[in-house]
């Protein structure tokens, strides 16, 4: 499974230069990023489209949140599932090729996403992120904390490239990101960056 998960938003599927973006996110990662589709007020059609946007970039994988519909008909590689969203077992009929990861907070949460049938978490925020201003970052020792669940651990929050080794040493098999990789200078630079910390 990938390593870095390169997230977008409602702002971030709008860019006018998002194509070049994901296409430098590609470049830069290779085989070990994942293109999330995710929009939560996206309309399904623009929901599809931002898929085969993200979709025409190998090696990169497309992974799609929430929306079972797009992720089926864009042939994705993985899901993303909300607390809002169908359960692992149920997306796991859909197709059973689907990596499927869970959102969790805590370690009960991480304990129930892996009964359900998860094969990934994303656990967060560990850092201060204006994505959710309203949550209390989660820091270091409870994400180490949470990421003991069994399931490979992927990072959330306020991650930035200079976090990847400490939260590598914290247990995480790897980071999720949205303004740190979409919005950066270069994109390339930031996904190798990142993945830098899984590299030695």
């Amino acid at each position: 499974m990938p390593r870095l998960h390169a997230v977008t938003d409602e702002r971030v599927a709008r860019l006018p230069d998002l194509a070049d973006r994901a296409r430098a996110l590609a470049a830069g990662g290779g085989e070990q990023i994942a293109l999330h589709a995710r929009g939560r007020s996206l309309s399904g059609l623009a929901h599809h489209a931002l898929a085969v946007c993200l979709a025409a970039h190998p090696p990169a994988s497309l992974f799609v949140n929430d929306r079972l519909d797009v992720a089926l008909a864009v042939g994705a590689r993985g899901v993303h599932l909300g607390a809002r969203s169908l359960t692992p077992a149920d997306a796991r009929r859909l197709n059973p090729g689907w990596w499927i990861g869970v959102s969790v907070h805590d370690a009960h949460e991480a304990q129930a996403a892996r009964a359900a049938g998860a094969d990934y978490l994303v656990i967060g925020p560990v850092f201060a992120t204006a994505t959710h201003p309203d949550r209390a970052p989660l820091g270091l020792a409870r994400f180490a904390e949470i990421a003991r669940s069994g399931l490979p651990a992927i990072a959330i929050g306020g991650v930035t490239p200079a976090d990847a080794r400490e939260l590598r040493a914290a247990g995480a098999y790897g980071v999720a990101a949205i303004r740190a990789l979409w919005d950066a200078d270069d994109p390339a630079d930031a996904a190798r960056a990142t993945l830098a910390a899984w590299s030695g």
